[in-house]
This record gives C-alpha cells, sequence and structure tokens, in this order.
C-alpha cells in the first residue's frame, strides 16, 4: 500500500488487490456536525444533488456514465463525513475516480433539480419516521446529544430542507469542499505506483496549483454533554422499541476505545452467538432481533443496545439486558471467553477487509480520521492486547448506574 498527501492537500491512499473489480472512494470531512451556519440537512442534500449536474456534464450523462461500463456510482452522508464512491472494472478506474472528483469540485445545483430533490429527501424523511427503529434511534442520538452539533439529524426536517437553495448548496461545497478535507482511496489490481500516479494527476487537474489551508473546524469538548433521560414516546405502533446507552469512547480512546468495541461485539454485535441474542431471541423468543451499535465520532462516541418486541414482552427484555450488563460489570471473562472473543472479532474484521468495497471505504475513513492507515498487524496487536479488565472496566464505565439513558416507544 502507499499513502501519501498530493500537493494541494487531498490525502490518498492506493492498495493493490487480486481482482478485476476496482474500486475508488472520495471520503470528505462535510458530514451532519458541520453544518452551523447552514439550513439543518444540508450536508446529505448536498450529496443527493451532487449528481445533478457539473460544469462539464449533465444530469443524464453523469448517471450513465459508469452505468454503460457495467459500474457502479454511490454515495453517502454520516454525521461526519460524506463519501462517494464507485466500483468499476479495473481498466476503467481513472474515469470512475477522475468522476468523483469533479462531483466534487465541478456541480452546479441547477435550481429545477434542487426543487425537485427537496420532494424526494422529503419524502425520505417521513419513510424513516415510519420506521419504528429507525425513528427511536435518531431521537435517542438527538437526545443525548442535546446541545451538541451531533445532535443535529442526518436528514434534516421537512421545515429545513425546504429553505436549502442552490446558492447555499455553493456556499457549503465552496467552504467544506477543500482538498485538506479530502481522502481518496483506491483499491484495484494494478501497479500501485501506476494507481498513485493516476491519483495525483487526478488531483492536478481537480484543483491545480491550490495551496493547502489550515483546517480550523472547531472541535467540542465532550465534556459539557452530561445528558441522561428515560423517556417514552407513546406512537401507537404494532410493536414496543425501546434503546438503552450512553456516552462511549471516541475515535480517539486508544485502549479504551478497542475495548469498547469488544464489548459492543460480545453483548449484541453480528454474530448470532452474542449475549443478547442468546437470552432474548435464541432462549426465550422475546424479540426478532436485539443489537450493539457503537458508533465512533472525533469527540465522543455511542454505544446503544436497540431492540423491538412485542410490548407484553418489553418489561422482560429490559430486566433482562440489565441483568447481563450487570453480570459483565460483575465479573471478568474467563481467559477461554476472552480468547473466543478475541478470535471472533478478528474474523470478522478479516472477512470484511476481504470485500474491496469495504477496504476502500475503511482505508478513507482511517485517512480522515487519523491521517493514516493501521497495518493488519497493528489491528490485531492493538485486539490481542486488551484485558477481561479493560473490558469489565468499558462496561462499569459506559453503563454506570445514573449515566445510562433509556428511550422507549409504544
Amino acid at each position: 500500500m502507499i499513502t501519501g498527501t498530493a500537493r494541494c492537500g487531498l490525502r490518498y491512499a492506493v492498495r493493490r488487490s487480486g481482482s478485476a473489480v476496482a474500486y475508488c472512494s472520495l471520503g470528505i470531512a462535510a458530514g451532519t456536525r458541520y453544518e452551523k451556519g447552514f439550513h439543518s440537512g444540508i450536508a446529505h442534500f448536498t450529496e443527493h444533488t451532487l449528481f445533478k449536474g457539473t460544469r462539464r456534464k449533465s444530469a443524464s450523462v453523469i448517471n450513465s456514465y459508469l452505468d454503460r461500463l457495467g459500474g457502479e456510482l454511490n454515495a453517502y452522508t454520516t454525521k461526519e463525513e460524506i463519501v462517494l464512491h464507485s466500483t468499476v472494472l479495473k481498466e476503467d478506474l481513472a474515469k470512475a475516480g477522475a468522476l468523483l472528483l469533479e462531483l466534487a469540485t465541478e456541480a452546479t445545483f441547477p435550481e429545477a433539480a434542487v426543487c425537485t430533490e427537496r420532494g424526494v429527501v422529503t419524502d425520505e424523511i417521513k419513510s424513516y419516521k415510519d420506521s419504528p427503529s429507525d425513528d427511536i434511534y435518531d431521537r435517542f442520538e438527538e437526545k443525548l446529544f442535546k446541545g451538541h452539533p451531533l445532535s443535529m439529524p442526518i436528514l434534516g426536517t421537512p421545515a429545513s430542507v425546504k429553505g436549502i437553495t442552490s446558492g447555499e448548496l455553493r456556499r457549503f461545497v465552496s467552504e467544506k469542499f477543500v482538498p485538506e478535507r479530502m481522502a481518496f482511496t483506491v483499491v484495484a489490481d494494478i501497479d500501485e505506483k501506476k494507481m498513485e500516479a493516476m491519483v495525483l494527476k487526478i488531483a492536478e487537474k481537480a484543483f491545480g496549483g491550490r495551496v493547502p489551508a489550515e483546517c480550523t473546524e472547531t472541535v467540542f469538548s465532550p465534556a459539557a454533554l452530561e445528558n441522561v433521560f428515560e423517556d417514552t414516546i407513546v406512537k401507537k405502533n404494532h410493536e414496543a422499541n425501546a434503546v438503552i446507552g450512553g456516552f462511549a469512547p471516541s475515535l480517539y480512546g486508544g485502549r479504551e476505545r478497542v475495548a469498547a468495541i469488544l464489548l459492543g461485539n460480545i453483548l449484541g454485535g453480528p454474530a448470532s452467538n452474542s449475549i443478547l441474542n442468546n437470552v432474548l431471541r435464541e432462549k426465550h423468543g422475546w424479540v426478532y432481533g436485539v443489537e450493539s451499535s457503537y458508533t465512533q465520532y472525533a469527540d465522543t462516541g455511542i454505544m446503544a443496545i436497540c431492540l423491538g418486541c412485542e410490548k407484553e414482552n418489553l418489561d422482560k427484555c429490559l430486566s433482562a439486558v440489565k441483568k447481563e450488563i450487570l453480570k459483565i460489570q460483575a465479573f471478568e471473562l474467563s481467559e477461554r471467553k476472552l480468547a473466543a472473543a478475541k478470535k471472533q472479532l478478528l474474523g470478522q474484521l478479516a472477512i470484511s477487509s476481504d470485500n474491496g468495497e469495504s477496504q476502500c471505504l475503511s482505508m478513507g475513513k482511517s485517512l480522515l480520521a487519523y491521517g493514516r492507515i493501521f497495518s493488519t498487524g497493528e489491528t490485531i496487536s492493538q485486539i490481542e492486547s486488551v484485558t477481561a479488565a479493560e473490558i469489565r472496566e468499558a462496561a462499569c464505565r459506559i453503563f454506570a448506574p445514573g449515566m445510562t439513558s433509556r428511550m422507549i416507544m409504544i
């Protein structure tokens, strides 16, 4: 793998694979938390409307540009980033990479397209409100982060979306879509030196001789976040939904962050043998699904246990969750269980990294967050070094009495 920084300030990483399929992504530190001074939801709205035309290509040309080559073009928005990514045959990689930077630097945001997209995004907001599991998590995060930029909904609100204009979109892109806030990553079966040369050529064409500016974005202290609550929302849904959780280590949490990753995986990770899945679904049949999510941001994080069940099973589910958390807080994992948990997580990561698209997106996120990409050896070492005591401490800290919030929707 080769990593570096182009003259304009764009960070990049290229990695050779053994597949005929090539992947490239452009990550931009311009997510929802950076919307101060703009309408709520503008980051997500920008992601939608980047594809509506550039100075050189119409929307119809953009939509078919990679499709006719058998490729794919996509994008998504998070609280901290907007990501454009594409999948193509390796011989078409240069076209895909150039298109991503063209979308990021030359989008025109035609007023007619913006008007149309307002309706599309408003419908998307309403569809999330119709999904109890999505709706309750958004509400939980909004209240937990109250007073902090992370509290803002990614999609915005119907009222805020209505106020977004072409001029505001251009101003947002002008301020946030700058090379020093970007990371470009490539995974393909091409010589890495050739891929690096391709990236530098594309960056030069997009930004010319631009000199990188110092990034002065405000970083908010998580110390001000002390929101703890127990809320019940009545929506007369068929099932009851619940979220239980609280603040967790940030992206820069070091060993505490890795311990939290292991804790989340043990409690309610994607594997069917997670503690809560075993107890709530397999043993008692109280839920269709239960999961533990750990989301890491630049200055804080959130760990949340999410479940949906029949209303008559809600109290039993909540009691069982509390009981299992108390067990982890009271007793350290045995050496055998700790080793098994580490092996499971390492296996999940290895399988994920075998997917070229996942690898490309992960590389971009790492570059944006840390300015570097951790080697497989470093990742293994970080996980293997975590102790049972550190996992227990993570459970005690994250789910501490008086610091754990809960939201129920019935």
